[in-house]
């Protein structure tokens, strides 16, 4: 099985020509609206085990990566009075590009027999709206697709089994069902594809890193799980 590894907000980076719509934000642009705090470490540790990785580090602010065209939350507040040609601007040069070349690469490997396993890399915000997610690991997948289902589980598994203090959920904080790069490629293969979203909860990250431990746990799980 070929291992497809992404990570759709790796940084918070704005290009030069977008920054003055982010003058005097750089509060948001620095917390988890702007970027997935840590995602990108754990991304990294994880790149020797991927038969292909893509990643970005443009902030999901300016155009979601991880949303479909036509979601509300493509555009994010500061994007959204862009014009319609500026907007087409970002959606060719940024978005699209992304997802064309991460999808190009799932069709080639399953055009020549192979299955692919896509583990999408993301963090997760510890408190959202006052409330406390009590997670630290999150796996999200297709509910109805039996084969994530069983990747997820031996995941799981491997992980607890590793670190036995870790607590790791099934579709949390978010459901593997909802609008997202995933579920839409599954749409687009519906067969040999797995589409898991990684989700690690940020109360770990300090200065943009994970803890070694904890990548290192789930390193060998992910090996062990392969």
């Amino acid at each position: 099985m070929k291992l497809v590894l992404t990570c759709e907000h790796g940084g918070n980076f704005i290009p030069k020509e977008y920054e003055a719509l982010f003058k005097d934000h750089n509060d948001v642009l620095n917390s988890h609206r702007g970027f997935d705090l840590g995602a990108l470490d754990v991304f990294n540790n994880l790149k020797s085990l991927a038969d292909y990785s893509k990643i970005s580090e443009t902030s999901r602010l300016l155009i979601e990566l991880n949303r479909s065209k036509y979601h509300k939350s493509l555009f994010s507040e500061f994007s959204r009075p862009l014009s319609h040609t500026q907007k087409s601007l970002l959606i060719e040069g940024y978005y699209s590009g992304y997802r064309n070349d991460v999808e190009m690469k799932i069709k080639s490997f399953i055009n020549s027999g192979e299955k692919v396993l896509h583990v999408s890399v993301h963090s997760f915000t510890p408190i959202l709206n006052h409330i406390e997610r009590y997670c630290d690991i999150g796996l999200l997948y297709d509910s109805s697709n039996a084969l994530e289902k069983k990747f997820c589980k031996h995941l799981k598994s491997g992980i607890i089994k590793l670190d036995p203090k870790l607590k790791v959920r099934y579709n949390y904080p978010y459901l593997g069902k909802s609008d997202g790069f995933t579920t839409y490629l599954r749409k687009r293969f519906p067969e040999n594809y797995l589409g898991i979203e990684l989700e690690i909860n940020q109360k770990h990250a300090l200065d943009n890193k994970m803890p070694k431990t904890l990548k290192q746990t789930i390193y060998q799980a992910f090996k062990q799980t392969k």
